[in-house]
């Protein structure tokens, strides 16, 4: 048993060597299957840290009228967090609402001579809302309506921003169902490239399977070889794939920092290190095999 397991292996190696250019081929393939299906793992928490910053934006305010005291305004505001749907409440004081939009819009000149025109703080006291869930703004709004401080209340802002909510959330959603359906796209594809190149690999040893056939070879002796040549070429193509995905995590952090300043990707991809190398393990070494076993047992008519 010892015996015939070594000479698989020996006949893996040999044959790997030997099918040199196919087996390369097959590497680069199996490389890239596994560099897309680990980029969808990475990606995937990337739009899931994306999206939860997303959301995490999205609020409504409550506008008191002139004259209210911030002692009501934050005896409204512990009312307000009993509210079940509420994650969050923030108070907003006349003067950070100025100093907050002076930030915002300091190099607007327009805006800024307009401030300058009407003199004084022309800010609203506000409590800035958070929801558990986007859906619950609407209820949230309701309840600033019929609530005991209404009558201090100047204005709720939910139905001016309620298009634009619903829009960032119907986005949200849409990215989410494409980015898992074109990975699932392309995974597809890739797998059928591997499967057809390493049955390539197979159908050049046609002329030593039927040798071995004749001399009375067991089919699992002659699938061991293939097996192995799987494996290996998984192997390889994991780390591979593992070192491509390194220097492109290392290369592109800093500028992609620009456009996404929420997250750092270098250090998400070393936070996610060994989840990833597991993935692209599994999957390079999985698909290796899985490809050799599925193809030599079709031209075998096992």
């Amino acid at each position: 048993m010892l015996a015939a397991f070594k000479r698989i292996i020996k006949s893996g190696w040999q044959g790997f060597f030997r099918d040199g250019g196919l087996a390369l081929a097959t590497i680069f393939i199996l490389a890239m299957t596994v560099f897309i299906i680990a980029s969808f793992f990475f990606t995937k928490d990337i739009g899931r840290i994306l999206i939860s910053s997303l959301r995490d934006k999205v609020d409504i305010s409550v506008y008191f009228k002139n004259g209210t005291s911030e002692e009501d305004i934050l005896k409204a505001k512990e009312e307000i967090l009993q509210v079940p749907e509420v994650k969050d409440v923030k108070y907003v004081s006349p003067d950070e609402a100025l100093v907050n939009f002076i930030e915002k819009n300091r190099n607007d000149l327009v805006l800024m001579e307009s401030l300058k025109e009407v003199g004084g703080n022309p800010f609203l006291a506000s409590l800035n809302i958070k929801s558990q869930q986007a859906s619950q703004y609407e209820a949230i709004s309701v309840f600033l309506s019929k609530a005991d401080f209404s009558d201090s209340v100047e204005k709720i802002d939910y139905f001016q921003r309620k298009s634009a909510i619903d829009k960032i959330f119907s986005v949200a959603g849409l990215v989410e169902k494409v980015s898992i359906s074109l990975a699932l796209i392309l995974m597809i594809v890739a797998v059928l490239i591997t499967f057809n190149t390493i049955r390539l690999t197979i159908y050049n040893q046609r002329e030593e399977i039927k040798i071995q056939r004749l001399v009375g070879a067991s089919n699992g002796f002659i699938q061991g070889p293939f097996i192995f040549e799987g494996f290996i070429s998984g192997l390889a193509a994991a780390l591979i794939s593992l070192i491509i995905f390194t220097l492109i995590c290392w290369i592109f952090a800093s500028k992609a920092s620009i456009l996404l300043s929420d997250i750092n990707i270098f250090q998400l991809f070393v936070k996610s290190f060994w989840s990833l190398l597991l993935v692209q393990l599994a999957a390079g070494i999985g698909l290796g095999v899985l490809s050799s076993m599925i193809a030599i047992r079709k031209y075998l008519k096992v």
